[in-house]
């Protein structure tokens, strides 16, 4: 028996894993008593199984839910987890996130001044390779000489060979995040032997090499779209992470591959995938259902409950002033928000903004019925609710809108029958007397006084009037009536600045005020920024409430605004900078996930939107086999989306690399691709572009190089920790490395003390 495996499955092949590593993966568990490597793998039902934990490897901390049984020791579980780990690689060292807790040295992140014993950073370096160990077991165990040695042949072995390969791409995968991360690394493949030794230390070009070779090697291998079973990885997953390598191949291996990435681009392009119609679907509790995701890492609030991946993402985004529910959570952690950098990539023309949703049930008023000839399905019927005008004094003085035909005859009652009601002549009113009429059909204001015994009635036409109209205050824009919706509406191009809503082009009439409520003579409302603005006002009954609605907007800038300030002041105070909204519990039914602590939401590791960002990416960078005309409509087709119109649509001649740079972060944010963006841009620790506590400044800063021959290095690849006591002689030891590491395969992954 070998002891890696023992060892390895003395972890895995536990119940809790098996019920739920990921959604589409649900196997029974392995019988705990059958621990060796001959019991397991002879049996052809169990290789899913096997599997089933390298993918959930991605997205689990350990085997039995959120704590208890962690794959490696030495942190805290949740902050262990992988998708975690990598987020806080990626993210917080950027002008993305920033994290306001005091765990250990994780506020050291955004500041860019960590250090070989940071163990979030030896965490990451853990679960890279335990998941390298995973996955390299697997391989080693699925060889077709293996199989036919157990009897597993025909269509099973097919099958088998099928998950070797997604095993190889789980691999290749974790080995991109190492060469990515960490540069030169200890290597390990299925080829080497199994238990203590001390493996040869790879460099990064030469890891380069091998990770693009495995991944050529299996392209073709690999299940295609259609037939790709949702949280596992098929042939457009290799593709977009070959496409990836490529885009980032002159800093991994000093040679840019800009004509290969636009090869691999344009194969993602042509296998299906298409844009979700509403970019906040991608990012709900029900995203499972995205027709955009190529590779998504699965979480399922009842089955795979985790302290990372998207718990943590959406938990911790939510504190202040914003209600959990709201995002279907039962309470937030008040950890993660963005800087003011990000925000303003939007521009204050880009920005959502709509005037918040107040409108009173009327039902809480007093009210007149107001029966007539008018009135449909039924005439003179005063227990119809919608012809009713209300007392906001709740005293004798009524007031409301009707929309009368011309010749419409009514009166008013004090219930829903004929017991007390008043008719009259030339405003004055009378208990049971003559029916009051209008002569000409329009949209009229009713006021009643039943203690005076007076009544108006007034025709209206409704404008929109202030500075932020093209007729400033002198002259209206007029409103349209909406009979089906009982509305007033107007579309209108304003400027940032105030409006107010009057009747008849006169000031006698005049509705502004605050949080979507009206009242007569109210104070203006504020447009804060230039835009085409959908504005709606309802009357009828009071209270009487309206909508200002920014109608071409960039939809992905997803913040909480209420009570946050745009800029940082103290990082360890929540709402010091925007939170971000971007990732919820809840699904685009508005209905929240399974469970309010542990999200449904998966994570998008990979999806089509980047991929056409990669394409025109490479061929502004020179890469063959694109054009420019191609890349601007992959772009547009992006804004599009973002915007719900062609209003956010760029020209050929704004298209250019800094616009990539920064439309890849208005577009993916928060999805873990931002700190390697940077560096390939040559702006991650560079003076070129600083953001809100770069380097620890509150304006920020270029952050020191460390050594002359390769300035920021340290910066831009993490440290391998100090830690452990016994060198290995095979190493190189880099100048930016405080101290070198060594790797132990199987059960040293498994579960090793990282304190």
């Amino acid at each position: 028996m070998k002891r890696i495996f023992k060892i390895t499955f003395m972890v895995v092949a536990l119940t809790m894993f098996f019920a739920s590593c990921v959604k589409d993966l649900d196997t029974q568990p392995i019988n705990p008593n059958d621990m060796n490597s001959a019991n397991v793998y002879k049996t052809f039902t169990n290789y899913k199984q096997v599997l089933a934990k390298c993918y959930a490897g991605l997205s689990m901390s350990g085997q039995q839910g959120p704590s208890g049984m962690p794959d490696i020791k030495g942190i805290d579980e949740g902050f262990g987890e992988y998708m975690r780990g990598y987020w806080y690689h990626q993210e917080l060292t950027t002008d993305e996130a920033v994290i306001g807790w005091n765990d250990q040295t994780v506020k050291n992140f955004h500041g860019q001044n960590w250090g070989s014993s940071d163990v979030f950073i030896a965490a990451m370096y853990y679960r890279i390779f335990y998941q390298v160990c995973l996955c390299n077991e697997f391989i080693r165990e699925s060889t077709d000489a293996k199989l036919a040695e157990r009897g597993i042949s025909g269509a099973n072995a097919t099958e088998v060979a099928q998950y070797r390969n997604e095993a190889r791409f789980l691999r290749a995968l974790s080995y991109s995040h190492a060469m990515d991360l960490f540069g030169n690394v200890p290597f390990v493949t299925e080829n080497d032997p199994v238990g203590k030794f001390f493996p040869q230390q790879i460099t990064r070009a030469n890891l380069f090499k091998y990770v693009e070779g495995e991944l050529l090697a299996i392209e073709p291998l690999m299940t295609t779209v259609k037939g790709v079973e949702y949280g596992r990885a098929g042939q457009a997953a290799v593709q977009t992470l070959l496409a990836k390598i490529y885009l980032n191949a002159e800093v991994y291996a000093g040679t840019a591959k800009n004509t290969e990435c636009v090869t691999y681009c344009n194969k993602v392009i042509n296998d299906g995938y298409q844009l979700d119609a509403d970019y906040k679907t991608l990012f709900m509790a029900d995203n499972n259902t995205t027709k955009e995701g190529i590779f998504m890492i699965t979480f399922d609030g009842s089955k795979s409950q985790t302290w990372g991946g998207t718990t943590f993402i959406i938990h911790a985004a939510v504190g202040g002033s914003m209600v959990p529910g709201d995002y279907g959570i039962a309470g937030g952690w008040g950890g993660t928000r963005t800087t003011s950098a990000l925000v303003g990539k939007f521009g204050s023309g880009d920005m959502p903004w709509s005037s918040p949703k107040a409108p009173k049930n009327a039902a809480t008023y007093p009210v007149l019925y107001c029966p007539g000839s008018y009135q449909s399905p039924n005439a003179w019927d005063p227990t119809n609710t919608k012809t009713v005008i209300g007392s906001t004094g709740s005293n004798s003085k009524y007031e409301g809108y009707l929309n009368l035909p011309a010749g419409a005859q009514f009166k008013f009652t004090a219930g829903q029958n004929w017991n007390v009601n008043w008719g009259g002549a030339a405003g004055v009113l009378s208990h049971g007397g003559a029916n009051l009429s209008v002569v000409d059909a329009g949209y009229y204001k009713i006021n009643v006084d039943t203690a005076a015994l007076t009544y108006s009635v007034v025709a209206t036409t409704w404008g929109l009037i202030g500075s932020a109209t093209a007729g400033a205050w002198a002259t209206d824009t007029p409103m349209t009536y909406d009979a089906t919706n009982d509305v007033w509406t107007v579309v209108a191009d304003l400027t940032a600045g105030e409006v107010k809503f009057r009747a008849n082009a006169g000031w006698d009439i005049n509705y502004g005020g605050a949080g979507g409520i009206l009242s007569n003579g109210g104070a203006n409302i504020a447009i804060p920024s230039a835009g085409t603005y959908t504005i709606t006002m309802k009357l009828g009954t009071p209270d009487y409430t309206y909508t200002i609605v920014k109608s071409a907007f960039d939809h992905r800038a997803m913040f909480y605004t209420t009570g946050q300030s745009l800029e940082i002041n103290d990082i360890a105070i929540f709402t010091d900078g925007y939170a971000v909204t971007k990732f919820t519990n809840m699904k685009s039914d508005g209905t929240p996930g399974s469970n309010s602590t542990y999200p449904d939401t998966d994570f998008p590791m990979m999806r089509l939107a980047d991929v056409y960002l990669m394409y025109a990416e490479a061929v502004l960078r020179g890469g063959g086999g694109g054009d420019r005309a191609t890349a601007l409509s992959y772009v547009n087709l992006v804004r599009t989306r973002a915007y719900q119109d062609p209003a956010g649509n760029i020209t050929d001649g704004q298209l250019d690399l800094a616009f990539i740079l920064n439309e890849r972060a208005r577009e993916l944010y928060w999805e873990g691709y931002r700190r390697t963006d940077l560096i390939r841009f040559g702006s991650f620790s560079t003076g070129t572009y600083v953001w809100p506590w770069k380097g620890g400044s509150k304006e920020g800063q270029a952050v020191d190089a460390c050594i002359t021959s390769s300035p920021s290095l340290h910066l831009m690849l993490r440290p391998i920790r100090t830690c452990i006591k016994t060198p290995n002689i095979n190493l190189l030891k880099p100048i930016y490395y405080e101290k070198t590491i060594n790797i132990n395969t199987g059960h040293w992954f498994v579960q090793h003390d990282l304190l």
